[in-house]
C-alpha cells in the first residue's frame, strides 16, 4: 500500500480551517534558500531542483538504487519558509516588497532516506539532469516542535486574514509567537487551480 501523507498524516497535512496547537516531530527535507519574488520565473527554478532530487529518491528502485527500507509513497508536498529581509522589515510604507522576501523551500523525505544516501542521490541527478542550483540543496533534519496551523483557502494574498486569525487563537491561549518567519505547505498547484480554490497550510511556532 502506498505511503500517502495527505491520508496517513492528516494532523500534519490536513488541518481545518480554524486554528490549532500542534507538536511537530524531526523529519528530514531536501531544503534550498533563496532571496526574491516568488512570481518571478527564476523561483520555479529553485522548486525544479527540489523535485529533481525529490522524484530521484521516489524513482530509486526502477534505477536499482533504492535504499534500505525503502517503501512505496507519494512525494511530500512543497513547503516554505518565508521571512523578510532587514531592508524589508526596515521599510516605513508597510506595504510589502516581494522582491525583498526570503525563503527556505523543502520538500520532506520519508524516514528512510539518510544524509549520506541523499548526497548520494544529488550527485546522481546532477550527473543525469545538470542543474546550477542543485550546488545550494541541503538535507536537513527540521524539529519544529509547538507550532499553530491552519488551512487557508484562497490566494496567497489573502492569507494575512488567516494569520490574524492565529495570532488571535495564540493570544487566546496564553502563546507566544517564537519569530516573524511562517511556514507555508502548498497543498494545491497554482498553475493549475484557480486562485480561489487554492489550499495552504499555514503555521508558525509558539513558546
Amino acid at each position: 500500500m502506498i505511503h500517502d501523507c495527505k491520508k496517513a498524516e492528516k494532523e500534519f497535512y490536513q488541518p481545518g480551517t480554524r486554528p490549532v496547537l500542534i507538536n511537530l516531530p524531526e523529519f528530514v527535507f531536501f531544503t534550498i534558500e533563496g532571496k526574491g519574488n516568488p512570481n518571478d520565473a527564476s523561483f520555479g527554478d529553485y522548486i525544479q531542483a527540489l523535485y529533481s532530487l525529490s522524484y530521484a529518491v521516489k524513482m530509486s528502485p526502477k534505477q536499482g538504487k533504492a535504499p534500505a527500507g525503502y517503501f512505496d509513497y507519494t512525494v511530500y508536498p512543497l513547503e516554505g519558509v518565508w521571512d523578510l529581509s532587514d531592508a524589508g522589515k526596515q521599510n516605513i510604507t508597510g506595504m510589502l516588497d516581494k522582491n525583498e522576501l526570503v525563503f527556505n523551500l523543502m520538500i520532506r523525505q520519508p524516514g528512510f532516506v539518510t544524509a549520506d544516501y541523499a548526497a548520494s542521490v544529488v550527485e546522481q541527478v546532477k550527473k543525469k539532469k545538470p542543474h546550477p542550483l542543485l550546488d545550494k540543496v541541503k538535507f536537513e533534519k527540521i524539529e519544529e516542535g509547538r507550532c499553530i496551523q491552519m488551512m487557508h483557502l484562497g490566494p496567497f494574498d489573502s492569507e494575512p486574514e488567516s494569520f490574524r486569525k492565529m495570532e488571535d487563537y495564540a493570544q487566546a491561549t496564553g502563546l507566544v509567537r517564537i519569530s516573524h518567519d511562517h511556514r507555508e505547505i502548498y497543498l494545491s498547484d497554482p498553475r493549475k487551480s484557480a486562485p480561489e480554490k487554492l489550499r495552504t497550510v499555514l503555521r508558525f511556532r509558539v513558546k
